[in-house]
């Protein structure tokens, strides 16, 4: 098996709950967005994150509008629907949860 793989795909796993936390905060940019989970090692691409971005708008979780920008074309910034906010308060119990068990795991094995 491979280490990096697993890394991988640990990471792709809570991708949707980390990308919905960030528009939880306010309408944010793709790109905004982009930089906070390579800033927090969460690798993605953009040839990742739009497709996930459209997922979630389809399953509407979020919504988008359109603004001016000052420096190039318009830009499209992601909102979260209502149905996403009651949607993320369920991951957020599942994370509390998963991570509370991960953590248990790891101390009955550090001792």
């Amino acid at each position: 098996m491979n280490l990096e793989n697993a890394q991988v795909q640990m990471r792709k796993g809570i991708l949707e709950y980390c990308i919905l936390l960030i528009i939880s905060r306010g309408e944010v940019y793709a790109s905004e967005i982009l930089d906070e989970l390579l800033d927090a090692k969460i690798m993605v691409v953009e040839g990742t994150l739009y497709p996930l971005l459209t997922r979630l708008k389809n399953a509407e979780l979020l919504d988008y509008q359109w603004k001016e920008s000052t420096s190039g074309p318009p830009r499209k910034y992601y909102i979260l629907t209502d149905k996403g906010s009651m949607f993320l308060e369920g991951l957020d119990a599942t994370w509390i949860e998963l991570a509370a068990s991960v953590t248990s795991i790891i101390a009955k094995t550090k001792k």
